[in-house]
């Protein structure tokens, strides 16, 4: 009764330039600590091996210390680790992975498979036929040999690559290495472990795509897991069951304002994140000075909370209240400055207009704050 714990798309050396660095640095980490965490799963769960569907590195150009690291990071599991090479991780003739054998970092119990071979675990009862890429695109699809590959009669037949099962992921996915979608069926498979879409997704009862382990991208297609992999036997249905892994919530939405209780409902979106999110929102629509500055201060408060949290005012208009002009205590020729950014944020230049109000709106509140005597007619800014 083999059991397998299958994931992929590791993307070690991954850099996250779209943060700022106090945020790219833990989110770059979380990658490696990733694996960790799977060689933990692994030992817990005691599976006969972990399958392991490419792009283990993000680029041949990670660090020494990078390739290092990471070999460590699977030092939690002492049994069969079987990899095989990605888009992003080809197994050229001088790859990182010619670097890491160079370094000697690579464990005996932790299988390189740069070739197209078939692996065979007599004594746990399963043979690995693996199909690794050894250029970042192929335009054939190299699970084909499967079909004719032999393997001992009382083996499960076990399938690894890394690619694009045709007609099934969206046409621009990161690879272009085609995959047959009958392909466990054509090749008498037991089961057919998948890299590159990093999100966890069954393609047919033998055919699954684990996904990333730790979210990297703002798309909501279950990443985050590894797949336990059950097989009472040859011919066997295997029972597949999701582990989360990851650390990171990653999430992306736009929130549109237009009345007050669009503001609160924001804000106890705010309240609620913590370490494990990473988060950006887009406003739009309109709002007053008070309920800016209400959603101003719990953002402000939910960004010292978060792991990363960016939220884009550009596309919100600002419509200050009589209320708000009054508490403001702007008036004559500030007050017509504020009518005129008003109007302004009808004109060509929106964004500006509403970043320009919600300066002046601020600078005015601080002032106020301070205790400062009202601006009016002829005073000086």
């Amino acid at each position: 009764m083999p059991l397998f714990l299958h994931t992929a798309d590791w993307q070690i050396g991954r850099q996250y330039s779209q943060f700022a660095p106090d945020d790219a640095v833990p989110i770059a980490e979380a990658r490696i600590d990733a694996v960790s965490t799977l060689a933990r799963l692994a030992a817990e769960q005691r599976v006969d091996a972990v399958l392991v569907a490419g792009d283990v590195f993000d680029a041949q150009t990670v660090a020494d210390r990078t390739i290092r690291r990471l070999f460590n990071a699977m030092a939690g599991f002492a049994g069969p680790w079987i990899l095989i090479p990605g888009n992003h991780d080809a197994a050229l003739a001088e790859s990182v992975w010619t670097r890491a054998q160079r370094l000697n970092a690579v464990p005996s119990h932790v299988h390189l498979s740069l070739q197209p071979q078939t692996l065979e675990f007599e004594a746990a009862g399963f043979a690995v036929l693996t199909a690794p890429l050894t250029q970042r695109h192929t335009y054939n699809d190299l699970t084909e040999r499967f079909d004719r590959a032999e393997t001992p009669a009382g083996l499960l037949r076990i399938g690894m690559a890394h690619g694009a099962v045709q007609g099934i992921l969206a046409a621009d996915i990161d690879s272009a290495n085609p995959i047959a979608p009958e392909r466990a069926e054509r090749a008498r498979l037991d089961y057919l472990a998948l890299g590159d879409w990093h999100g966890c997704k069954q393609i047919d009862a033998r055919t699954w795509y684990s996904g990333t382990p730790e979210t990297d991208r703002f798309r909501a297609n279950d990443p985050g897991f590894a797949l336990r992999v059950q097989i009472d036997g040859p011919g066997a249905l295997p029972e597949v069951t999701s582990l989360a892994v990851g650390r990171y919530r990653w999430s992306q939405a736009v929130h549109t304002l237009a009345v007050a209780s669009d503001a609160d409902a924001l804000i106890a979106r705010l309240a609620t994140l913590d370490e494990a999110d990473v988060v950006q929102i887009a406003l739009d629509g309109q709002t007053d000075l008070q309920s800016l500055a209400r959603i101003q201060a719990a953002a402000s408060q939910a960004e010292a909370r978060a792991r990363s949290l960016a939220v884009d005012f550009g596309a919100l208009r600002l419509l200050p209240t009589d209320a708000d002009i009054q508490a403001l205590n702007a008036d004559g020729y500030l007050g017509d400055v504020i009518a005129t950014l008003r109007d302004r944020q009808a004109g060509p230049e929106p964004q500006l207009a509403t970043q320009a109000l919600a300066l002046l709106a601020a600078l005015l509140a601080d002032r106020r704050a301070a205790g400062a005597a009202p601006v009016s007619v002829g005073a000086t800014a």
